[in-house]
C-alpha cells in the first residue's frame, strides 16, 4: 500500500510502498478516505515537534483521519462503516492508568505515544488498523468531512475544561476571543458561534482581502488585527473576555491572556510554544489571577468522548463553513501540495492571481473515493 511518509535526517515527506497492516484481535482494518493536515504535521516534518517509532527511521504522518471499515473482524463494527480514529495510543512497555480511565488525553507525554506525530506511524495510508474502542463512527454523510472531527474534538475538551474550571460559581459567559485565525482557530470559533455565546472575537495578523476574515465575519464575530489591537489592549479596545482561547503557539500570549479576561474569566491554551525567555510583571499577574478570579487551563489531546462530541457538532456547523474553510483536497499525485504554505504556493504562481487565490486555509490528501 501507498503512505506518505517523513524519513529521518529528510525535510519533506515523501510516498513510500509499505506492507497492508494486518489487525490484530480486537482491531479493525480501515481503509482511509481522507486525512487532513495542519501545522503539527508540518511541525514534525521540520523536526520541531514528536518522534519516530522506536527502531524505525520513518514515520507515516497523519492524525486527522477519517476512513472505512474494511474487515471488521469480529468487533462492534460492521464493514462500511464509517469512523475516526483517536490518536493517543499506549506506550510500548503497555498499557497505563491514564487508558485504563479512558482518559489518554490526560496522560504526559512519556506515558504515552501519538498517532502520526510522536512514537506511533500515523493514518496517512491507504490502509491503518485500530482497535474498535479507539474509532468513533461518523455518520456516512459526514464521510466527506470526517477528518475535521479530530481538530473539532480538541476544541470540545478544551471548552469542557474551561467551564469545568469555572463550576465552582455561576458562570454563565458572553464573549469569547479566539487568538488564531488558522484552520483550529475558525473550527472553534464556529463552535462557540453554535454554543450561543453573543459576542465573538477572533485575532489575526492578515489583511483584507482573505477568506479567513471572510468566514470570521459570515460567522458573526469581530476580526481583531494584532498589529494594530494587542492582546492586553482588547478590553478596553472592544471588552474584557468571559472565555479566551489561544491557539497560536506564541508564548506571550498565554500570559497576555490574563489581561484580556473579564473577572472570573478562564483562558483556555492550545498553542505548543517553542523555547523563549522574556521579561513579564510577575506581581501584576499574580494580582489580577488573585483579585479578578481569573484562570488559565492547559489543555492537549481529547478522548473519545470529546470525537463524539465532536461528531455532533461537524454535523451542526453550516455547509458553506466547511466548504470555505477546506480550500484543498489532494490525491497522491499531488500530495506536495497538500503540506504547501501559503508562501510557497504564491511562488509558484502568477501575478494574476488574488490574495484570496493564494491563502490556504485547511488541506486534506484524499485517498479512496467517498
Amino acid at each position: 500500500m501507498k503512505a506518505v511518509v517523513v524519513r529521518q535526517g529528510e525535510s519533506a515527506p515523501t510516498v513510500a510502498e509499505l506492507p497492508r497492516p494486518e489487525p490484530g484481535p480486537g482491531e479493525v482494518l480501515v481503509r482511509t478516505l481522507r486525512v487532513g493536515v495542519d501545522g503539527t504535521d508540518r511541525e514534525v516534518i521540520e523536526g520541531n515537534h514528536g518522534g519516530y517509532p522506536e527502531g524505525e527511521d520513518y514515520l507515516v504522518l497523519g492524525h486527522e483521519a477519517v476512513g472505512v471499515v474494511a474487515e471488521a473482524n469480529d468487533t462492534v463494527f460492521e464493514e462500511g462503516d464509517v469512523a475516526v480514529p483517536t490518536v493517543r495510543r499506549p506506550p510500548a512497555d503497555g498499557s497505563n492508568e491514564y487508558f485504563e480511565r479512558g482518559e489518554p488525553d490526560m496522560a504526559p507525554p512519556e506515558a504515552c505515544v501519538e498517532r502520526g506525530i510522536d512514537g506511533a506511524h500515523g493514518f496517512m495510508a491507504e490502509y491503518f488498523t485500530s482497535p474498535a474502542d479507539l474509532l468513533v463512527p461518523v455518520p456516512e454523510e459526514l464521510a466527506e468531512w470526517g477528518f475535521l472531527v479530530e481538530p473539532v474534538s480538541i476544541a470540545e475538551k478544551a471548552l469542557e475544561h474551561a467551564a469545568a474550571a469555572r463550576s465552582a460559581f455561576d458562570w454563565n459567559p458572553e464573549s469569547a476571543l479566539v487568538l488564531g485565525n488558522g484552520s483550529l482557530g475558525l473550527l472553534t470559533l464556529a463552535t462557540l458561534e453554535s454554543r450561543g455565546y453573543d459576542r465573538t472575537y477572533c485575532l489575526g495578523r492578515r489583511d483584507r482581502p482573505d477568506p479567513t476574515i471572510d468566514v470570521i465575519e459570515e460567522l458573526g464575530a469581530t476580526y481583531v488585527d494584532s498589529r494594530r489591537t494587542s492582546v492586553p489592549e482588547i478590553p478596553d479596545a472592544y471588552e474584557p473576555m468571559d472565555l479566551v482561547y489561544e491557539a497560536t503557539g506564541y508564548a506571550k500570549h498565554a500570559f497576555e491572556t490574563v489581561e484580556a479576561l473579564a473577572p472570573g474569566g478562564v483562558g483556555a491554551l492550545l498553542g505548543v510554544p517553542e523555547s523563549w525567555s522574556f521579561e513579564i510583571d510577575g506581581g501584576r499577574l499574580h494580582e489580577e489571577f488573585v483579585m479578578n478570579n481569573k484562570t488559565l487551563v492547559g489543555s492537549v489531546n481529547s478522548n473519545v468522548g470529546h470525537f463524539e462530541a465532536a461528531v455532533e457538532t461537524l454535523a451542526d456547523l453550516p455547509g458553506w463553513l466547511l466548504d470555505d474553510l477546506v480550500t484543498g483536497v489532494h490525491g497522491l499525485d499531488d500530495y506536495e501540495a497538500a503540506f504547501a504554505t501559503d508562501a510557497n504556493r504564491r511562488s509558484a504562481r502568477t501575478e494574476t492571481r488574488s490574495r484570496n487565490d493564494e491563502t490556504t486555509i485547511k488541506t486534506a490528501l484524499q485517498f479512496a473515493q467517498i
